[in-house]
């Protein structure tokens, strides 16, 4: 008897804890609306910030209390409100006796804030519960919604609005049919100005066109369109790194660098974060490698998994072709997984290049057929032809002999009387006039309303100090 009590004891516990933490969720939700509602009416985006700000906890919150939902819609729309029915079909009913009497807001007009910040939430549970044909569908419903609207308070939420959908086509695998509408939305958001959205959906493009391959069409809206300098950090980041891919793709290695590079700075220094800046520091890797550069050691003690791509640096270091050729047939189904394998297969002439350079370093003379077996090529014919071209390319100073086969270094004496010293050079200066007008970006300045008011308060100080000094009959000592 007395464990049964107990038993019951316990269950009215976890009823009573579950009641309370249904209720502190109805109220957190309720405050959201509440503050959307003061963004709407001030026109003070800080709000928009704020509920967002909560939006990964709540996130959670949601996914593990399947009734919270629908109990907000049931609350907020009134019976015949055609988004209340199809929000319900999506994310569950609720039972009448666990709805709360609200008639009173029913009757009145639902803010367009409140309205579309409940289809993300929806969206949001939908994604985490992996219901995705019903958040495909409300997806479609949603993106006929935010065109109904014109509000400028909405910007933000119709960006995250727009990240959602474009999540769940690419889950799909149905990258195509979401392309007009996100041309669609970027014609639109363009002309209201709208910066976050605009950003948001020219990094979701971008995004569309890398899965497809489409390099091409990529490129083009990078000239036809211009990315709003306003924008939040963690787009402007996104932005630079899909820059940096499409530009190592096209071989346009130093861009690429530099946008990789700018894509890490930018990027939130979070836990977050941890994901976009371990595949940015993989892509900046690979740059580095096809640059004729060597990363840095650091550089892979600082993240984990790295493995590979260490490997495949230590092969390029060596100028090793075979240990190159094991590297890339071991990892690669890592590489894939990275969608960096088509830029780590370039590397194979980098390999060449710097087993070339050890190899001039090392014998003043050598024959081509030599060469060839140090470096496991093909033939001697493709070996004559690899190492002209790193002549010509000025890896090396030697000349080759064609008629008896052999490739003689040149004794260099001076380095600078190379192009080396200048490329460094200019590298460096590169880097430093980035990097001032990036932290000259970054500066804030103070508003000219502040600076007004701080002027006031120092009158205002000063005729404190001199009614004190008239009533104390030190007005000579405070004159001079």
């Amino acid at each position: 008897m007395a464990d049964t009590k107990a038993d019951v004891l316990m269950k009215d516990t976890e009823e009573e804890v579950n009641a309370s933490v249904f209720q502190d969720l109805i109220h957190e939700i309720e405050s959201s609306f509440s503050l959307l509602g003061k963004a709407a009416s001030s026109f003070d985006n800080r709000y928009i910030s704020k509920v967002f700000r909560d939006l990964g906890p709540l996130r959670r919150k949601l996914a593990n209390n399947d009734k919270v939902l629908p109990t907000i819609i049931t609350n907020l729309y009134p019976a015949n409100h055609p988004s209340r029915e199809y929000l319900l079909r999506f994310v569950g009913n609720v039972e009448k006796s666990e709805s709360m009497d609200v008639e009173s807001e029913n009757g009145q007009a639902i803010v367009p804030e409140v309205e579309l910040y409940v289809h993300l939430l929806a969206q949001v549970y939908l994604l985490d519960k992996e219901k995705l044909s019903e958040l495909n569908e409300l997806s479609d419903i949603v993106i006929g919604l935010m065109k109904s609207f014109n509000r400028r308070s909405l910007d933000f939420i119709q960006a995250k609005v727009w990240f959602y959908v474009c999540r769940v086509k690419e889950l799909l695998g149905d990258l195509y049919t979401i392309r007009p509408e996100l041309l669609y939305g970027l014609r639109t958001a363009t002309l209201r100005h709208d910066i976050e959205t605009t950003a948001s959906i020219i990094t979701l493009l971008l995004r569309n066109y890398l899965l497809c391959h489409d390099i091409n069409q990529a490129s083009n809206l990078v000239e036809k369109v211009e990315f709003p300098e306003n924008a939040g950090n963690a787009l402007v980041a996104r932005y630079y790194y899909y820059l940096a891919r499409i530009n190592a793709i096209q071989l346009d290695y130093s861009t690429a660098h530099e946008c990789v590079i700018a894509a890490i700075r930018k990027a939130p220094q979070t836990h977050l974060a941890k994901g976009f800046i371990q595949s940015a520091t993989k892509l900046s890797i690979v740059i580095e490698l096809l640059m004729g550069d060597i990363p840095a050691l650091k550089v892979f003690k600082e993240h984990q998994n790295f493995e590979p791509y260490f490997n495949v640096t230590r092969a390029v270091r060596l100028g090793d072709l075979k240990l190159f050729g094991e590297v890339l047939k071991k990892y690669e189904t890592n590489f894939k997984n990275d969608d960096n394998f088509t830029l780590v297969s370039r590397l194979r002439q980098n390999v060449i290049k710097t087993g070339i350079r050890i190899i001039s370093l090392s014998y003043s003379k050598i024959s081509l057929k030599d060469i060839c077996i140090k470096l496991h090529l093909d033939s001697e014919e493709s070996t004559e032809y690899i190492v002209s071209k790193a002549i010509r390319d000025g890896v090396i100073e030697a000349t080759i002999n064609h008629q008896k086969g052999y490739m003689q270094s040149n004794e260099l004496l001076d380095v600078y009387s190379t192009k080396l010293p200048q490329t460094e050079f200019d590298q460096r200066i590169k880097f430093c006039l980035s990097l001032h007008n990036e932290s000259v970006k970054a500066m804030r300045y103070p508003n000219d309303n502040d600076k007004q008011n701080v002027t006031k308060e120092v009158e205002a100080s000063e005729e404190i100090e001199l009614l004190k000094a008239i009533e104390e009959g030190d007005l000579d000592d405070f004159m001079d």
